[in-house]
């Protein structure tokens, strides 16, 4: 009697599992720039939605359906960006797509997926990405707003008062731009000096130069490598001693690298995953910032930057949503709209009909300075 029990519970055993795992999957898409200038940011957005997903599929899926990931690389152009989120949509039929990686490939998309009814996770910064609201638009990074308040603060805090702002022309410059004049006169700050660069400029002297005649008493840069790391160079070959600001877009090993020595000193907002080791104990999001560092590592030999933060973000508050919608856009749209309390790398998300960030200045970012090669937690 117990040996026919036994066989009859490993049959429904096995039945249970084939059904588990026959379920349909939960296809999802990613748009990153894995390839071209910006590989830097979406290389490690890549690994870890891989990471993610192997995880979860090992673990039993999500609902008893796995997750399947279609991702394409936008290379960091716009053309290739809706080329690709148009293939993602009619092709591939996925139910929401994360990514892309730069402000301006999700603007690009963005017409796209609102047409399609198709919810997306960005993880660039833009702050146009979520305001004005889209209703199928969300993102993760840290918007440009946030981490302009966090360098005006410390310059308000330490009497500078006279700044000048260098920022690159694409969509993610445009942003920071508008920004940073845009608060300027809330902390106090004459912004005595406002100039450009192109992506692909690789000299900034002339700009600089005519920064330098101002006397400021700091100078903002806004932009991704490897402009930033030029103008860093520049200052230093100009013999300028401003304290030199950087944005959030060059938070990574990547940006230490190409400016070099011209990389000492400068101060910049960043996600709290580059210092997670000197956070104190009390802090909400510590115990899964090192845990993602050592999975990251475990599983491809080198810690990740804060961008792939941004893409573990997006598919945490995805598998919520999924827990709770299933196969239904309109019921994932909803899910992630009201998605409340979720601890992630780069904050806590508090999601609403009025803000698709869901992100506040406490969590979202932390100054950092670049000292002897590496982030020093400015406290």
């Amino acid at each position: 009697m117990k040996r026919w029990f036994l066989i009859g519970m490993i049959g429904i055993f096995l039945l249970v599992s084939s059904a588990v795992w026959a379920a349909k999957p939960y296809k999802i898409g990613a748009l990153f720039s894995i390839t071209g200038p910006t590989s830097f940011i979406g290389e490690p957005e890549r690994n870890t939605l891989v990471m993610l997903v192997e995880e979860i599929n090992k673990a039993g899926g999500i609902n008893g359906h796995p997750i399947e990931v279609v991702i394409y690389d936008t290379e960091g152009e716009e053309t290739n960006a809706v080329k690709k989120v148009t293939k993602l949509i009619v092709q591939d039929k996925v139910l929401t797509i994360i990514g892309p990686s730069r402000t301006g490939t999700t603007l690009a998309v963005i017409p796209f997926v609102e047409r399609y009814k198709v919810p997306l996770i960005s993880c660039a910064a833009g702050i146009k990405i979520v305001e004005p609201v889209k209703p199928w638009v969300f993102k993760t990074a840290q918007s440009d707003r946030l981490a302009v308040k966090k360098i005006y603060a410390y310059c308000q805090a330490h009497g500078l008062k006279k700044i000048a702002i260098i920022t690159v022309s694409n969509g993610f410059g445009q942003s920071g731009r508008e920004q940073l004049k845009a608060l300027a006169k809330d902390y106090g700050i004459e912004l005595v000096a406002d100039e450009l660069f192109g992506p692909k400029d690789v000299d900034m002297t002339p700009q600089l130069t005519r920064i330098r005649a101002k006397n400021p008493d700091a100078v903002i840069c806004w932009g991704t490598n490897p402009g930033p790391a030029i103008v860093a160079k520049n200052m230093r070959q100009l013999g300028m001693k401003q304290q030199l600001f950087m944005s959030h877009g060059v938070a990574s090993k990547r940006f230490i690298a190409l400016a070099g020595e011209a990389a000492e000193g400068i101060i910049l907002p960043a996600g709290k995953i580059l210092v997670a080791h000197q956070l104190p104990d009390t802090d909400p999001q510590k115990k899964l910032l090192l845990s993602y560092l050592k999975r990251y590592k475990a599983r491809y030999g080198e810690e990740p930057s804060a961008f792939g933060g941004h893409a573990y973000d997006a598919f945490l508050l995805l598998k919520q949503a999924l827990e709770k919608a299933g196969a239904d856009r309109a019921k994932i749209r909803k899910a992630l709209e009201n998605a409340r309390g979720i601890v992630g790398i780069h904050g806590v998300f508090n999601m609403s009909p009025t803000d698709h960030n869901g992100l506040d200045e406490k969590t979202a970012f932390v100054l950092v300075r670049i000292k002897n090669g590496d982030w020093q937690l400015l406290k």
